[in-house]
């Protein structure tokens, strides 16, 4: 290529190129360029790639580099470093491979015809070599990302599934990605390979910043391997592949971390699954999957509605609906009260009429249902006819009845003053009988102080339904700091540690907004008896935890503040006492509801969610996609 600066040493610098000032010359230039750079041996390519990868990650939907040539460049020069060792080891060309797949990746994001066209121009099959491994584990990340990306277009994806071994191989990688980066790169320090270093913190971070960019990157490892399986499962005949034992029931606990909450990870692929009927007889089979999706559902993240999906498409299937009602039934009555969660519309209403069929719908035998089950049902029934004839009453009734569920609280009140806690539970359940339905903020205060009495009785899972109950009924929904203290303490109980700091968090988070004097954070300091939970379930749901125990616990400092790992004593992390968080006993009833109403909605408005639905649900920021 002719130089085109005289300032310039380097013949043909792709800087230079670029500042050519006829468009003409400078196409045909870095036309030139692209199609010479993968035989080149000079030193210093790495600095034009990483140019061109900020481009691209800046101007992804640009085409003109496509146009020129960028992706057959990319696909040479991932083949090269696979190929000629002796030149990736040379200089900086160690990193020309990350480079090089993540420029495709980011090209692919957004544009159908730019993932087309790098089909065209062979990307896959590089890919897929990164993605066996050839490398190293940073290099199977971008090569993950970008045939993700390249899955999710139906005019690309059957170039994707041709290559059979990469349903595979994401589904190995989903589940051992957490223990590759634990063991290869995050375990011991001084073995870190710099490059890797470099590319996680660009030069500007020390060991710590390493550690926590480490945590990030194995997330997204993990994330975007089940990102590229969802595709896969949209269709029928790799579901079996999918569907195994061994890998569902793993889903659950694949949440993407504090680092990557914007992914729904392990539930997001669940919901794919469950959507289809094939899916749903392994799910329902499944030991322990049911019990994790309640879980989902009654926590208050963003991904709530994935489980709740779940659990009622599996009711409404004749052949699953008998394995899983007597699990399912006790999460979705104590949903049974949100009105509005995110995108979906009366979601209360669509719980109580799936529940309402299985009633009607129930035969003998092994289709039967439980007493216990068939009484919560007849039990959430019974409370929607009551708001009807709520509807109906004189406001004088109302307030008769408002009254007197007020004096038995106030009752309730004081024999949890007194110590007597089963009786005040008793009271509290006395009040809610009489509390009109339609009175949410009263009924919010008698739920969340009746999960309190339960916690002192050692009753966790009657504490957690009741604190639900409350969190639902609360406007804006999952918001009121007592009742998510309680049901994270209530999960700690239980050792279920992710829900736990879920709750937590948003307690704190609550207590910072809050102008009740009990709540608020004085001087912006976090109340000790939450820092001390959120420490020890940071520590419970660190994402390495299961590697760091395989390997021997042996690691640096972690965002959750220490060494995490085997050794770890947990036993200084008591549950914060009522002493505490105040006598939450004498909460006093809110102003009077606004008296919405509840209507009844289609039976079923669980319309299937296209491959843009999922690519949407699975979107991850780009700040979440650098380097």
């Amino acid at each position: 290529m002719d130089k085109v600066s005289s300032d310039c040493p380097y013949p043909g610098c792709f800087f230079c190129v670029m500042k050519e000032g006829n468009p003409s010359k400078r196409r045909a230039s870095i036309l030139k360029y692209f199609r010479e750079l993968p035989s080149q041996e000079d030193d210093g390519q790495v600095l034009p790639i990483s140019g061109l990868w900020n481009t691209a990650m800046a101007h992804p939907n640009d085409p003109e580099f496509i146009e020129l040539g960028i992706f057959e460049c990319m696909a040479a020069l991932i083949w090269k470093g696979l190929k000629n060792r002796r030149w990736l080891s040379h200089d900086q060309n160690i990193y020309i491979p990350y480079y090089a797949a993540h420029i495709i990746g980011s090209y692919t994001m957004n544009m159908e015809e730019f993932a087309e066209s790098s089909v065209h121009a062979g990307v896959i099959p590089p890919l897929v070599e990164l993605l066996r491994g050839r490398l190293t584990w940073v290099e199977r990340r971008v090569a993950v990302r970008a045939l993700g990306h390249l899955a999710t277009y139906s005019s690309t994806f059957p170039a994707v599934a041709s290559h059979g071994e990469i349903l595979e191989l994401s589904i190995q990688l989903a589940m051992s990605s957490l223990e590759i980066v634990y063991s290869h790169f995050y375990q011991y320090i001084d073995r870190r390979p710099s490059y890797h270093c470099d590319l996680l913190t660009r030069g500007m971070g020390g060991v710590e910043m390493e550690s926590r960019k480490a945590e990030e990157w194995a997330s997204q490892l993990q994330c975007w391997s089940l990102q590229l399986i969802n595709c896969f499962a949209f269709k029928p005949e790799f579901l079996p592949n999918i569907c195994t034992p061994e890998f569902l029931i793993k889903l659950p606990g694949m949440w993407g971390g504090l680092v990557n909450e914007n992914s729904p990870a392990g539930i997001g692929l669940l919901r794919t699954i469950c959507h289809h009927k094939l899916g749903r007889g392994p799910v329902a089979s499944c030991p322990g999957i049911i019990e994790a999706l309640c879980n989902i559902a009654r926590s208050s993240d963003d991904w709530q509605y994935m489980a709740i999906d779940c659990l009622i498409w599996l009711l409404q299937d004749p052949s699953t609906c008998h394995k899983v009602i007597d699990k399912a039934v006790p999460a979705l009555v104590d949903l049974a009260e949100i009105s509005v969660l995110g995108d979906h519309k009366k979601l209360g209403d669509s719980i109580v009429n799936v529940l309402q069929e299985c009633i009607q719908s129930q035969g003998t035998g092994r289709n039967s249902l439980s007493n216990r089950t068939k009484e919560q049902i007849e039990e959430l029934l019974n409370s929607r006819q009551r708001l009807k004839w709520e509807k109906s009453m004189p406001k004088e009734d109302l307030h008769i009845k408002q009254a007197a569920a007020l004096v038995v609280k106030l009752e309730g009140n004081s024999l949890f003053s007194s110590g007597n806690i089963s009786g005040a539970a008793s009271k509290y359940s006395e009040a809610l009988a009489l509390c009109p339905v339609r009175s949410k903020k009263e009924r919010v205060v008698l739920y969340s102080n009746r999960a309190q009495c339960h916690l002192l009785l050692q009753q966790p899972l009657a504490a957690i339904s009741d604190a639900t109950r409350a969190l639902c009924l609360h406007n804006p929904l999952n918001c009121h700091a007592k009742s998510l203290w309680r049901r994270a303490q209530a999960y700690d109980m239980l050792g279920i540690a992710k829900e736990s700091l879920l709750d937590a968090i948003l307690f704190i988070n609550e207590c910072s907004q809050s102008n009740d004097p009990d709540l608020s954070l004085r001087q912006n300091k976090v109340p000790d008896y939450a820092e001390r939970l959120v420490k020890k379930q940071m520590r419970a749901a660190w994402l390495f935890r299961e590697a760091a125990i395989k390997h021997g616990g042996v690691h640096c400092e972690g965002d959750a503040g220490g060494m995490y790992g085997q050794g770890t004593d947990d036993s200084e992390w008591e549950t914060a006492s009522e002493s505490e968080i105040g006598n939450d006993g004498r909460d006093e009833m809110g102003d009077e509801d606004d008296g919405s109403e509840w209507k009844n909605d289609e039976k079923d408005i669980y319309d299937k969610p296209s491959i843009k639905d999922i690519k949407r649900g699975y979107k991850l920021q780009l700040a979440g996609d650098e380097p």
